[in-house]
């Protein structure tokens, strides 16, 4: 199991997705579609015990996997929360409560892409951040079909119309593209 997970992170690695990025301790940051962590629990390790990480998700399992992770590595930060975040105000999290949102793999996956998006800018602070990470549209063995991932610029192009502006690239290994969008 250890050995599937080193390989998973040199593909990519959330800690050195983290290290590209300006995130500071007591920071407040929403994972969208968390599935079993793999951003929130660093995160969570990132913005130390006066920050706090929500993990949302739609899959009660997904959840309960966060959890006991959390629980196992001694990390009392970490919020679950089931939602669907394709409904207007789907994290039913305050407005401007947000220092950080993570959209990992999760917008290819859904129809109403523009809701998320709308969603993460009205939980951000003013001058808040999400990052933006999607498998990128070169074939390969892994991840979804290349007609149902989104090009970067159709995605850049989403979050602008959004009213967010386009920050920076962050490197995030061979099989997806990242970006920092800024509210």
């Amino acid at each position: 199991m250890e050995e599937n997970q080193n390989a998973v992170g040199k593909f990519l690695d959330p800690r050195e997705i983290i290290a590209q990025l300006d995130v500071a301790v007591g920071c407040v940051v929403v994972d969208f579609g968390s599935g079993p962590g793999y951003f929130s629990i660093p995160f969570a390790k990132a913005v130390g015990e006066d920050g706090r990480v929500f993990s949302l998700d739609i899959l009660p399992q997904a959840l309960e996997t966060v959890a006991g992770k959390a629980k196992n590595s001694g990390i009392t930060n970490i919020t679950t929360k089931r939602v669907n975040l394709e409904k207007e105000n789907g994290t039913k999290l305050e407005a401007d409560s947000a220092d950080w949102v993570i959209l990992k793999d999760v917008l290819f996956q859904n129809q109403k892409k523009e809701i998320i998006i709308a969603e993460a800018y009205r939980i951000l602070k003013k001058g808040g951040k999400a990052i933006v990470i999607e498998w990128n549209q070169k074939e390969s063995l892994v991840g979804p079909a290349v007609e149902i991932r989104i090009a970067q610029s159709a995605l850049e192009k989403m979050f602008v119309d959004q009213n967010f502006s386009i920050e920076k690239n962050i490197e995030s290994g061979d099989f997806h593209y990242a970006f920092v969008a800024v509210k």
